[in-house]
């Protein structure tokens, strides 16, 4: 008889029974646990969980490792170790949807339990629960084309709920095209809009397949812990990217028509005016989590040469209840914070550029100051986050409603604490000036690079420099740097010249080590996870006030406002360094050695 003949093992599926013996065998688990989680009756909600799911459902201890759970990540590495196959965290990030969901039907990866997760040229990368079930491999292997079967062992939870989710985008996008077979060019407001005779319109927003689209987006970004969510459009087809600590990923790649559909979609929830296309718009969505959390999202359209672009900030509620050791504010830095924010009346500004986390210090800050006894009133553009304990109040230009007049309104509410959005012009800086002149604590945004030159930003705007030392209390710059990722950094030897270079001019004792970025399961291989802020505090103090003149030196505020204890940027984030939560690189990413130098 010609041809290969495989003599394969007949499949063993894996059962109760089976791996509680085996864990026992291992030292992993006590008999009499495993007798008793085998003599319980099954749920109805049990009955298609796998083995490892009932046993990781009941919080056994490891008896091989005192303390510690066996949860059912430490399970899937158990069966690693038993199989002999390599462990495999799904990142879907990482994964090509729409490649990965052609190599197999939904119907012969569900009968089977088993999700294709990666696409080479030379194989394919099939990650299961059932390492000694192979009888699907032949028959997959005859519509490889001549790819191997590399095969991994995945968490079986993550393997069920990512083969829904997988398949069902997928399904939803190729049917949303091929339904709608509209040409490349069909998208409106395509510079290089091309007529193709024949064609179907493009899918409409409400369409189910569109929804779904839509639907999925959202509980991925905030399952990745996404801040923003972009959709750019492009000639053949747009692009969906999710930023992720302050870094931008490459999530899907949507056919044009279908990238139509979905802005039109999401216009539609935001409440925008979907005919428009030609101007810019804004618009909010607040929806909720899969943990039922509340979640606001802040949308932004713009017209580009393939069609509109959407931008979405993700805002978490949470934030407002994280307190300012968890924003990274510590130790004198704090003591001026709070020093600047509970005075009766004047100014206080906040500076950085767009993404620096001005926003949440400002809420977390207002949060802590707006007991009942206070009125707090703040002008916007637009309202970020709505907060039941602010009265917020929007810009809205259409009616000559902006920064200035919305603080002239203000004033006439008897607030105590207002809260301006952004000083971008002398009108609106006048009318800050005057609430604070007029026992008012006013608190509002700059962009500028460091702290000192929120001083002289003001002068540039024609405030006069007496008004500035009378209403000024301080300001503070800040940034936002990644968080070394705790599950798996490592301690590093420290760079002394880089060391001096954070630091200068300052004389910071150096660190005996650091601690570098390595990447693992939990953190997608990034050494990071999470974000915190580094600030920089400069107090108007009575020796800053004289130097506050019409054509002030910044270097000369800068020098006494560290001289009275004011921490640099890069200090800061030196600090952070000395801590072992980030690295000498990252803050230098964030913080260049040519902004502040003194």
């Amino acid at each position: 008889m010609g041809g290969d003949v495989r003599n394969d093992p007949p499949d063993r599926l894996l059962d109760l029974r089976s791996v509680l013996d085996d864990l026992v065998a291992d030292g992993r688990l006590l008999t009499n646990q495993a007798e008793r989680l085998a003599g319980q009756p099954r749920r109805r909600d049990q009955l298609h969980l796998h083995p490892l799911e009932l046993v990781a459902q009941e919080e056994f201890e490891d008896a091989d490792r005192p303390g510690r759970t066996l949860d059912l990540e430490a399970l899937t590495q158990w069966l690693c170790d038993q199989s002999g196959q390599p462990y495999q965290r799904i990142d879907p990030l990482k994964v090509n949807v729409e490649r990965v969901t052609g190599v197999m039907s939904y119907q012969f990866a569900q009968r089977h339990n088993i999700l294709a997760i990666e696409l080479t040229e030379d194989d394919v990368v099939i990650a299961s629960a059932q390492p000694w079930v192979q009888s699907w491999e032949p028959m997959l292997e005859q519509t490889l084309g001549g790819r191997d079967v590399k095969r991994v062992v995945a968490n079986p939870a993550d393997l069920r709920r990512y083969m829904v989710e997988f398949y069902t985008m997928a399904r939803s996008v190729r049917r949303a095209r091929d339904e709608h077979q509209a040409g490349a060019g069909a998208a409106i407001s395509n510079l290089e809009q091309m007529l193709d005779l024949g064609r179907l319109k493009s899918p409409e927003a409400n369409d189910a397949h569109i929804v779904n689209i839509v639907d999925w987006l959202l509980q991925y970004a905030f399952d990745q812990r996404a801040s923003d969510i972009h959709i750019e459009p492009r000639r053949d087809q747009g692009r969906v990217r999710f930023r992720i600590d302050g870094v931008l990923h490459d999530i899907y790649a949507l056919p044009a028509p279908v990238t139509t559909a979905v802005v039109s979609r999401l216009k539609i929830l935001g409440r925008m005016d979907v005919a428009e296309k030609r101007r810019p718009q804004d618009g909010r969505i607040k929806t909720r989590s899969s943990e039922n959390a509340e979640v606001e999202l802040r949308l932004s359209t713009l017209p580009t040469a393939f069609g509109e672009k959407l931008v979405m900030r993700i805002f978490d509620p949470d934030v407002l209840l994280r307190s300012f050791e968890d924003l990274g504010f510590g130790g004198e830095d704090l003591k001026r914070w709070y020093g600047m924010v509970h005075n009766p009346h004047g100014i206080v500004l906040v500076t950085g550029p767009t993404g620096s986390g001005k926003t949440t210090t400002l809420y977390s800050t207002l949060k802590d100051l707006a007991t009942p006894e206070v009125n707090v009133c703040t002008i916007e553009d637009p309202i970020e986050m709505v907060e039941p304990s602010f009265n917020q109040m929007q810009v809205q230009k259409n009616i000559e409603l902006d920064f200035a007049s919305g603080v002239r309104a203000l004033l006439r509410q008897d607030p105590d604490i207002i809260m301006i959005g952004e000083i971008r012009d002398l009108e609106t800086a006048e009318m800050a000036i005057q609430a604070a002149l007029t026992g008012h604590l006013v608190l509002s945004t700059l962009h500028t690079n460091d702290a000192p030159s929120a001083i002289t930003r003001l002068l540039e705007l024609e405030v006069p420099a007496y008004l500035i030392r009378a209403t000024v209390l301080g300001t503070m710059a800040q940034r936002l740097i990644r968080v070394l990722c705790p599950h798996c950094k490592a301690p590093t030897s420290i760079d002394e010249d880089a060391w001096r270079a954070l630091t200068r001019p300052f004389k910071a004792n150096m660190p005996e080590h650091a601690h570098r970025a390595v990447g693992c399961l939990e953190c997608r291989d990034t050494g990071y996870m999470g974000r915190v802020g580094i600030y920089e505090l400069l107090p108007v103090s009575d020796r800053v006030k004289p130097l506050i003149v019409p054509q002030c030196d910044i270097a000369d505020i800068r020098n006494q406002a560290m001289r009275d204890g004011m921490r640099t940027l890069r200090l800061s984030g030196a600090l952070q360094v000395a801590r072992g939560n980030t690295t000498i690189e990252e803050v230098l990413r964030v913080v260049p050695l040519s902004t502040g130098e003194s």
